[in-house]
């Protein structure tokens, strides 16, 4: 391999899949044992692939610590990558992933491996620029990652990374949605935003259905879980339509339509649907409520009042995200991780 081969970078949240939707819908959660047993599996593939260096996001959340014990006393056989740990300061918050994924953009990774939810992928995405991730499900609301085995996701990400299948052809485009408030973009979601009527953030996570004014969202998938499932139950949408969804909102007891949807896990609410459009991107699209809260991705994050502007655009030129079939199909098609014996 080149001596001077581009590292892989690997963001794993420790809070992710521990919210408080843990709590009112018993759900159940993702340890951070599981999420360090899922980065040695990736470490494991990725040196398969012919990766020999990797740029890992610090915490203080265990996976450092039991990373750190893992590469001590791995086996001789082992042969892991080099791992590095970025040098940042340490929040316990958000700014701890976005602050890791644009030192790894800016060290030149050729691709970066996440491990969270929506929430922690929605940070990824408005920081990674071009560089591709590889989503990889370990949150609450797992609609944009997927529930992969880990070890297929290293060697998708290997071969990527190594250049023995072309990124270009091997990674997907992905829709978001940007939040303007008074002609600036504030934020963005992956997934979806709601416009709720509360006027506080308070508690994050967001499971009140009945006070959602509007939904956006970029896909919606019939089988999906979280808010987006209103408008995949209703309309779905693929990852590769161009263009989105929202969906008009009322009390379930103020609509002559009503929807039962999972909302978040093992928690089945009564939604009232007053209208279903599409939107289409560039379009701006105004919201009803004066004031209120909008949740990105199922977090509240932005407060408005009556006297802002804001408006919501669906946009095509998210993220690239590694198709991880492609790659494989396309390792098996060449023979890439075959070798041939006289």
């Amino acid at each position: 391999m080149a001596q001077h081969q581009a590292p892989v970078g690997i963001v794993a949240n420790p809070a992710s899949g521990r919210d408080v939707r843990r709590l009112v819908a018993r759900a159940s959660a993702f340890p951070v044992s599981e999420k360090c047993h899922m980065i040695t599996r990736l470490l494991a593939a990725l040196a398969a692939t012919g990766v020999t260096r990797v740029l890992a996001m610090p915490d203080r959340g265990g996976i450092t610590e039991r990373l750190r014990r893992a590469i001590a006393t791995q086996g001789p056989h082992d042969g892991w990558p080099q791992v590095e740990f970025v040098e940042m300061p340490i929040e316990d918050g958000p700014a701890d992933t976005l602050r890791a994924v644009e030192l790894m953009v800016a060290a030149g990774v050729a691709a970066i491996v996440v491990l969270g939810g929506d929430g922690t992928h929605r940070l990824a995405a408005s920081a990674c620029g071009e560089t591709p991730i590889m989503a990889l499900s370990t949150g609450t609301n797992n609609v944009f990652p997927e529930i992969r085995e880990a070890t297929i996701a290293g060697i998708a990400t290997g071969l990527v990374a190594t250049g023995r299948v072309d990124a270009t052809r091997a990674s997907r485009r992905n829709k978001v949605l940007r939040v303007e408030v008074d002609g600036q973009q504030t934020d963005l979601a992956v997934v979806d935003a709601a416009i709720s009527n509360h006027r506080w953030i308070g508690s994050k996570a967001l499971w009140h259905p009945e006070l959602l004014s509007q939904l956006f969202v970029t896909f919606a998938e019939s089988d999906a879980l979280g808010l987006s499932s209103i408008a995949g139950l209703l309309c779905p949408v693929s990852r590769r339509a161009a263009h989105g969804l929202r969906i008009d909102l009322l009390p379930p007891e103020r609509a002559a339509v009503t929807l039962k949807a999972p909302i978040a896990p093992g928690l089945m609410a009564s939604v009232g649907i007053a209208g279903v459009c599409e939107i289409r991107p560039s379009e701006p699209q105004s919201i009803h409520s004066g004031s209120g809260v909008i949740a990105l991705d199922g977090e509240r994050e932005i407060e408005f009042r009556p006297q802002q502007r804001v408006a919501i655009r669906l946009g095509l030129d998210g993220p690239l995200t590694i198709d991880t079939e492609e790659v494989m199909t396309q390792a098996a098609r060449d023979g890439l991780l075959v070798s041939r014996h006289a």
